[in-house]
């Protein structure tokens, strides 16, 4: 795992929400021989709860966390698997 990396991110997302919790994993070895892999960018999965998120909808979540690590996209973050939840949202079935 490329914690240097994996640290960076975590971070930027808790620089920008301030969250109750957030996790971040390197897929990126799930993912060789993938162009993004060639490259040197990482496949990450990101799963963070603030109330920044609060009364967004999915995709305004996901925007905000693509703003948030702009300058490590797409140079260092190749693709992100988003979990943005707030502390109001109800658990889904797959948690």
């Amino acid at each position: 795992m490329e914690r240097p990396r994996v640290d960076r991110i975590r971070a930027m997302l808790e620089a920008a929400f301030a969250p109750a919790h957030v996790a971040v994993e390197d897929d990126s070895a799930r993912h060789a021989g993938h162009a993004g892999a060639r490259s040197g960018a990482g496949h990450f999965r990101v799963r963070i709860e603030s109330h920044a998120f609060s009364g967004r909808a999915r995709l305004e979540r996901h925007r905000m966390v693509y703003e948030a690590l702009a300058e490590m996209l797409p140079g260092e973050i190749h693709a992100l698997n988003i979990d943005a939840r707030s502390p109001d949202d109800q658990p889904s079935r797959n948690s």
